[in-house]
């Protein structure tokens, strides 16, 4: 249960630093970047969600064994 919770945790720090990275990448894409930045912190901070949607998923159920 307790590393269940440390998970979700080190998720939502994930979702995090994956919305500060696409803030960063449209703020330097303004700037005259390359719209690669976009997409690219786009996917990770899809691939962060759908890692806090399943620990979340996984700690709502509660132990399987």
């Amino acid at each position: 249960m307790a590393t269940n919770l440390v998970s979700m945790l080190v998720s939502v720090f994930g979702v995090l630093g994956s919305v500060l990275l696409l803030h960063v990448s449209v703020d330097d894409y303004r700037s005259g970047a390359s719209s690669l930045w976009i997409w690219s912190s786009a996917v990770i901070l899809l691939g962060s969600l759908y890692a806090l949607v399943k620990d979340v998923r996984q700690l709502r159920t509660g132990p399987t064994a």
